[in-house]
């Protein structure tokens, strides 16, 4: 076999996708390779298709349990042998898998980084073949990173405890230029072929929406999506339980996943979501790195995360089988306080000095201005992260929340001189800077107890933009901040004048901004309803996600494993009638065909007869 052929027949694809042919060329001819590719780009055919034409075997190091399981059963229901090792086996599987590893039956084997450490798999290893080690997630491997892993730093001395050093593929979603130095630098790749394909999934829309009351506007959401798969991030245990109770008290069928539940908990509510017996899972980021289901319709930030490679990786869980899906961000100026707290108290890495660590928190802060630009910008929102990894791209996408969005040019010196003035007068009674809140409710003319207590009632700016709604004075300091008339301050959080101010306060300078007139939703569902690449007949497409269901319940696995739902649109468009015209179906290949063609020739069948 070559290449082309698993492609096809295996994995039922015809063409590569971008960046996929080089990578996997340079693997079969012994060259270190790093692959920076968005998630759903086609990673794990990179190194699974060398795998198949090496001789020896292939270990890629993964960091979480669950991707392993995920991606093992995807294997086998291609026909691949593959097997995992992680700590979820007991003595006597372990014992299974490492023989069946000695007589070179499995071609993929998924390793946990800490098993890397251990003496029996050490032994292990150095009695293979290793043709290829590939490295997924592999920005954990670097401590300026969002996500970083001490136990990747033993992925290095693994290799050099080998008796022959194999190839080694490093491959990762998220990371900024720094970040893939690193993984580099201390992976020690040999001359490595590195491959950018971009960071842009075109699939995806992105939204920022900054509602009174979170709550109804999830729920608003959510009916919008009835039916559909999806993933909504809460930034604490607390807002988990709250907002999974909620759902369910409004009939969603949804699940919860954090870190204080117990593992048996964990496991059968990730089950019940990858199976689809929930459709909605609410979660921390304890929840998702490496969930393979490619069926997620939309992704749903309740607050704010701390970063945005954080945020586009756990938003980038939607849209996997390439088909359209939103990512959609509840913004409020709270979530900034409660990601700043989550930074400056989070667990202490025992492996770095309190130099380093002072240095990690520094750098999550920086990362966390940046995440809070993205809520605030009203330029294209697909723009500023692909400015974030450093990768060009056009002024507007037009498929984004703001690109979206009408807006107009307003005149709002007038506005902006009460504003500056406020902030101003506030920090000569008090002697410090209050935060954006505070002046908020002093402009509108709030008789808030803290208001009343610290006297800012009295000040000659109080209540001058009582007549403004709050969201309408938010815009308005949101707008002067990123023009560079206020800055808040890093440290205590507070509004303050910068000297470019002094020019609209006392030398008449003009203030313009952009503001939001209208949110063009109708717009947005025209173009969502009009963005199918394949055009399908909705009962055909209902009739095959039917079978597949059964066929998955039948078999125990997640119903994506059987066939993604692009290959079921396409499967609707062709009306296959026989097996080589199945074949031709974008996603199935011969094992597939074989050990599922006849069911979906025969409901296919059905259709084609009217």
């Amino acid at each position: 076999m070559d290449k082309q052929t698993i492609l096809h027949d295996v994995f039922g694809y015809d063409t590569f996708r971008d960046g996929q042919e080089q990578l996997i060329d340079a693997i079969l001819a012994g060259q270190d390779v790093f692959g920076i590719m968005p998630t759903g780009g086609g990673k794990s055919l990179c190194y699974q298709i060398p795998a198949m034409l090496l001789p020896g075997i292939t270990f890629v190091i993964s960091p979480l349990i669950a991707l392993m399981q995920d991606q093992v059963t995807a294997l086998k229901e291609a026909g691949i042998p593959a097997a995992y090792v992680n700590s979820s086996l007991s003595s006597e599987q372990l014992r299974k898998v490492f023989a069946n590893i000695r007589a070179e039956r499995y071609k993929i084997v998924y390793v946990a980084p800490e098993r890397l450490e251990t003496e029996n798999f050490l032994h292990l290893a150095s009695s293979l073949c290793i043709d290829l080690l590939a490295v997924d997630e592999a920005h954990c491997i670097s401590q300026w990173g969002q996500d970083f892993r001490p136990s990747y730093l033993k992925i290095l001395q693994f290799i050099q405890n080998l008796n022959r050093r194999p190839v080694v593929a490093a491959f990762t979603a998220t990371a900024t230029e720094a970040v893939q130095k690193d993984v580099v630098r201390i992976l020690e790749l040999q001359n490595p072929l590195c491959v950018v394909t971009g960071f842009d999934r075109p699939n995806l829309r992105w939204e920022v929406l900054r509602p009174a009351k979170k709550l109804p506007a999830l729920l608003r959401l959510l009916r919008e999506r009835e039916g559909q798969s999806g993933i909504v991030y809460c930034a604490t245990r607390k807002n988990v339980e709250k907002v999974c109770d909620a759902l369910r008290a409004e009939g969603f069928s949804a699940t919860r996943y954090h870190a204080g539940l117990d593992e048996a908990e964990r496991r059968r509510n990730q089950e019940d979501f990858v199976y689809d017996r929930n459709t909605v899972m609410v979660a921390t980021n304890a929840f998702g790195m490496g969930i393979d289901k490619s069926n997620v319709r939309f992704v749903i930030h309740y607050n704010m995360p701390k970063s945005l490679e954080a945020y586009y990786q756990e938003a980038g869980r939607a849209g996997r089988d390439g088909e359209a899906a939103d990512c959609v961000l509840l913004y409020s100026a709270g979530d900034v306080s409660t990601a700043r707290f989550l930074i400056e108290h989070g667990e202490e890495n025992d492996e770095l000095t309190p130099e380093d660590q002072a240095q990690v928190q520094k750098q999550d802060l920086l990362r966390l201005n940046c995440m809070t630009g993205y809520c605030k910008t009203e330029q294209c929102l697909r723009g500023y992260i692909l400015e974030y990894f450093g990768q060009s791209h056009p002024t507007a996408c037009g498929n984004c929340g703001n690109c979206l969005t009408e807006r107009e040019t307003v005149d709002v010196t007038r506005q902006a001189q009460m504003i500056l003035s406020c902030v101003k007068r506030i920090e000569n009674r008090l002697g410090y800077n209050v935060g954006a809140a505070m002046v908020i409710h002093t402009l509108r003319g709030s008789k808030g107890e803290r208001i009343v207590r610290l006297g800012l009632d009295q000040l000659s700016t109080y209540g001058l933009l009582r007549t403004e709604s709050q969201d309408t004075v938010r815009s308005y300091l949101d707008g002067l901040e990123q023009q560079g008339y206020l800055r808040t301050d890093p440290v205590h959080r507070g509004l303050c004048l910068t000297e470019k101010a002094n020019a609209v306060l006392f030398r008449g300078e003009t203030v313009t901004l952009s503001l939001q007139r209208h949110r063009a939703e109708e717009a947005r569902k025209n173009s969502r309803a009009t963005e199918q690449p394949i055009q399908t007949r909705d009962d055909v497409f209902e009739a095959l996600r039917t079978l597949r269901r059964e066929i998955a319940d039948r078999e125990h696995i997640a119903a994506y494993m059987v066939f993604s739902d692009a290959t079921l649109r396409d499967m609707a468009a062709k009306l296959p009638h026989t097996e080589g015209e199945f074949l031709q179906v974008n996603g199935v290949g011969h094992y597939k065909l074989q050990k599922y063609g006849r069911e979906f020739l025969e409901a296919l069948a059905k259709f084609q007869q009217r």
